[in-house]
């Protein structure tokens, strides 16, 4: 719990990432950016990705970097 409140707090809705590394197959390229919609409750980061992709960015596996704005 105490871990999804930090990513939540980190990661709020409208936070615009960038990809550092995705470990699926079907990810999107790497540098693709994407705004936060949300933090499921295993942590996954829920991004809707500029190039129309939906996958979320898993805690622990994938990697990714706030964007200043």
């Amino acid at each position: 719990q105490k871990t999804l409140k930090a990513l939540r707090k980190e990661y709020h809705i409208g936070t615009r990432i960038e990809l550092v590394q995705m470990d699926d197959p079907a990810a999107p390229p790497v540098g693709t950016t994407g705004t936060v919609l949300g933090i499921d409750d295993l942590g996954s980061i829920i991004v809707r990705w500029d190039n129309g992709s939906h996958l979320s960015v898993v805690f622990g596996v994938d990697e990714c970097k706030k964007l200043n704005a």
